[in-house]
């Protein structure tokens, strides 16, 4: 179904008077920036320099001037000045790894509105004009927004402090005029998103207090950087992102974005007759809108709604970064948003395998808020760096030590952190039900399934067909595992594989999606399967889904249970007619190796192995496949795909 098609499907789904005043507001918007585009064509959008000449900000930030030399210390401490310098020199040198291109050399003048992946550029034009998704060409628009949000920023910062080397105040400077100038309010690729807009004048405004006192920035700079900051949240207020039937990660991002400058502009206001230019509106819609999104977004028991563990982790982000802001500038949210965000921490933590990684289920975009630590090596599927954070804020050991590895993420918030931590009692089996993620652990095997809601209560927007999937990691390692998700719109074909049944670790019948979906509408997959969980225990699962009840009069229910030295799974077919066919698969992480052994596949990584026995099949086959780490980039491991006829199979899984 075409977006066209599914938008005039939706309108007849709504009363008379609904779907009239929904054609009204789309008639006025297509009028009105009609006439905006020749507006700005006449008059480029500006104001006079007048209003920010003396302005400095008045709120407080994480960290302070003041600071600075107990910061550099902390830092020296950790042994990490050399890789804080090693990644502001590659920045100074535009060198960037973005979005999975590697290190690559982007030219002197750094490409703002270019994808230099495939050198396609967006010509600088009205931003509602800019065509940003051609699924005809593999351009992707993802990476000038990527180098636009300046999350590099930071990295300079710390060297600046670390060094006090002008050169990296020299290059702050001089990429934000350049940025400035090739890209004119309203006029470029890097206006057509309004998230993209808010986190890079979240980025602008971390980066000010780590550079507003160099010698080498004169005052005419800090003039025109804070004329762009308050034209960015002009822009923002104006471009909500919040028109759709459900709110996400984005409009939460331009929120936080007004919160941010909401705070950072404190009571300045430039005469305007348009009373929603005035920051103390931004900072007071912002706050009234975090709150209602905090329950909105996330399920009572912490989960996101969007479905997805990575953009848990960049939602948690979200609130977690911009909650502790608030609280530094006396600003405190009710009981229960603390609540609910100390809930999607504790999500975080109990998600997290005993290796430090997080499965990536469903969508994955790297998305971040703030880098505040490893800026060109920062671990895509590692979410611990917000743990310590969060530990500091609700005064919880247990968050602090599964975020120890991420100190100076801590520093840079709090200025100090609490040392020697003891271990907390081992994680256990656990059910997130809202989320649909179930969890069992003992000592030697973390076994996450997933089987739930999808995404933006069934939508689909960021869901994958991964019902009764499985995450399998043992003594450590990880064995069996979701492939993630390559790229969005740069390769549709590669984008519908990834999230696909066949690319998950269940059982797909007569070659059948769990969930039909569109090839070329990427981001929608009306929900079919309606899964429940029939049981859960410390060591067994059982659940169900019905996406192929309508197809082939078929249900697939599996029951998964961890026993001392094995895994058993059995999977059924509730049919109604004769025996489909099917398949399951199973997916391994790269680098595990895989000996076939007649009906017995040995599986070997790191000196860790197990057995999977096959049992009673009609034949098996091991195929390469492709799996994602992190956006842009892809790696070929194997799958073993198991035929069965019968109405129901078992495997077992034996820890060697």
């Amino acid at each position: 179904m075409g977006e066209l098609t599914r938008k005039i499907q939706n309108l007849r789904k709504l009363p008379i008077d609904k779907a009239l005043k929904k054609i009204v507001i789309k008639l006025y918007e297509i009028l009105y920036y009609k006439i905006r585009k020749e507006i700005i064509k006449l008059k480029p959008i500006d104001i006079d320099d007048k209003y920010f000449i003396n302005f400095k900000p008045n709120c407080n930030f994480f960290f302070s001037t003041t600071d600075k030399q107990l910061l550099i210390e902390k830092i020296k401490q950790l042994n990490i000045e050399m890789q804080i310098i090693n990644d502001a020199d590659k920045i100074c040198s535009h060198i960037f790894n973005l979005l999975g291109s590697g290190d690559i050399y982007l030219g002197e003048q750094l490409p703002w509105n270019t994808d230099f992946k495939t050198n396609f550029v967006w010509e600088n034009k009205f931003y509602k004009d800019i065509k940003i998704i051609d699924l005809s060409n593999n351009a992707d628009v993802k990476v000038p927004w990527e180098l636009s949000r300046f999350q590099h920023l930071f990295t300079l910062g710390k060297a600046y402090w670390l060094t006090n080397d002008e050169k990296y105040a020299i290059e702050f400077k001089e990429e934000i005029e350049d940025w400035i100038e090739k890209n004119p309010v309203e006029m470029s690729v890097n206006w057509t998103c309004t998230m993209d807009v808010a986190i890079r004048a979240v980025n602008w405004i971390a980066a000010y207090f780590f550079f507003k006192d160099s010698p080498s920035i004169d005052k005419n700079f800090w003039t025109q950087f804070h004329k762009s900051l308050y034209l960015h949240g002009r822009f923002i207020i104006k471009n909500l992102e919040n028109k759709g039937p459900h709110t996400g990660n984005h409009y939460l991002s331009n929120i936080v974005g007004l919160v941010w400058l909401g705070l950072y502009f404190g009571s300045f206001i430039v005469n305007d007759r348009n009373k929603s230019n005035n920051p103390k509106k931004w900072l007071d819609y912002g706050l009234s809108e975090l709150e209602k999104e905090m329950f909105v977004q996330n399920n009572p028991d912490g989960t996101n709604y969007e479905a997805s563990t990575s953009y848990h982790r960049l939602v948690t982000e979200l609130f977690l970064k911009t909650t502790v802001l608030c609280t530094k500038n006396n600003i405190d949210f009710t009981k229960d948003y603390m609540a609910r965000l100390e809930k999607m921490c504790e999500f975080i933590m109990n998600i997290t395998k005993p290796n430090g990684l997080a499965p990536i289920i469903g969508d994955a975009d790297d998305g971040r808020l703030l880098i505040l630590s490893n800026y060109s090596t920062w671990i895509k599927n590692d979410f611990r760096h917000l743990l310590g954070i969060a530990g500091e804020l609700f005064d919880r050991d247990d968050f602090r030590y599964y975020g120890k590895d991420y100190i100076e993420d801590t520093l840079w918030i709090y200025q100090s952190y609490k040392g020697n931590v003891e271990k907390p009692e081992q994680l256990t089996s656990i059910a997130y039900k809202d989320g649909g993620y179930y969890i069992l652990r003992n000592d030697r095997v973390y076994c996450c399934i997933r089987c739930g809601e999808l995404s933006f209560r069934g939508d689909g927007v960021h869901s994958h067909n991964d019902q009764l999937s499985f995450e399998l990691n043992v003594d450590g390692e990880d064995f069996i595992i979701d492939p993630g998700l390559y790229v969005y719109t740069a390769d549709y074909k590669m984008r519908n594989l990834f999230r696909s049944t066949e690319m998950h670790n269940t059982v797909q019948v007569e070659k059948l999606e769990q969930n039909d979906f569109d090839k070329f509408n990427l981001f929608y997959m009306k929900e079919q399967t309606f899964s429940r969980c029939k049981d859960f225990k410390d060591n067994l699962f059982i659940g169900y889904h019905n996406g192929y009840k309508r197809k082939c009069l078929t249900i697939h229910e599996r029951r998964l249970e961890v026993k001392q030295d094995c895994i058993i799974i059995k999977d059924s077919l509730l049919c109604e007619n004769n025996n489909p066919s099917s398949e399951l698969n199973l997916i391994f992480d790269y680098g595990v190796n895989l000996l076939d052994c007649n009906g017995k596949i040995i599986a070997e990584k790191n000196g860790k192995s197990i057995t999977i026995d096959l049992g009673h099949i009609e034949g098996y086959r091991i195929t390469n496949v492709y799996i994602s780490k992190r956006y842009g980039e892809k790696n070929s491991t194997r799958k073993v795909t198991v035929n069965f006829k019968k109405r129901s199979n078992d495997i077992k899984i034996l820890l060697n």
